[in-house]
């Protein structure tokens, strides 16, 4: 489903008709229900309208059994309750069973997830569940940290705070020590 960019354009008009903002007259502001309705529709909530993108899976002909981490991969979402943005990292960590994905294709799949509201929380759930789909891993962990600026800037102004959420399948969530590996590996990424 593709939104009507002039009914999405008419609301923001009447939003900030609403607010009070003489958006008409103020050269600064002029474009601005044209660029909101842009950068909604094809940026900050694209993944709810662009097709998932390809991902180039391939044989692990070399029967790789190893645990690998991809990270950090920047977080860019808004929160469902209150349309503010949340920003930060991800980090995914795969054992590979039959199939591998192209290294690019986890930041790809994460921005695809993160473009569109949602609870950070379930972001994690849904993009292991992708890669899951694709791969098959033995083990799989994803870990997002990021700030929410419905914390930061509105409601308790907690300008340090920040969330962190994880999703451990298999051997990354059955094995302490595939996990303290993961973890170790991360934190030598960033995290």
């Amino acid at each position: 489903m593709t939104p009507d960019r002039e009914r999405v354009q008419t609301a923001v008009e009447q939003m900030l008709d609403a607010l009070g903002f003489d958006w008409r007259n103020d050269p600064n502001m002029m474009e601005t229900p044209r660029r909101i309705t842009k950068m909604y529709i094809d940026e900050v909530f694209g993944g709810c309208f662009q097709e998932k993108p390809r991902l180039a899976d391939f044989p692990n002909t070399e029967k790789n059994d190893q645990l690998f981490a991809v990270g950090p991969i920047p977080v860019r979402s808004m929160c469902s309750h209150h349309f503010a943005p949340i920003l930060g990292e991800a980090w995914i960590g795969v054992i590979p069973g039959e199939r591998l994905l192209g290294l690019s294709k986890y930041s790809r799949l994460t921005e695809w997830v993160m473009a569109r509201p949602t609870l950070q929380e379930d972001a994690c759930v849904r993009l292991a569940d992708e890669i899951e789909k694709v791969i098959k891993p033995r083990a799989l962990g994803v870990v997002i940290r990021a700030s929410h600026t419905c914390v930061t800037v509105r409601g308790v102004k907690n300008e340090k705070s920040l969330m962190t959420s994880s999703v451990m399948r298999g051997a990354l969530r059955d094995d302490p020590e595939t996990r303290a590996e993961f973890m170790s590996m991360i934190r030598g990424m960033g995290y």
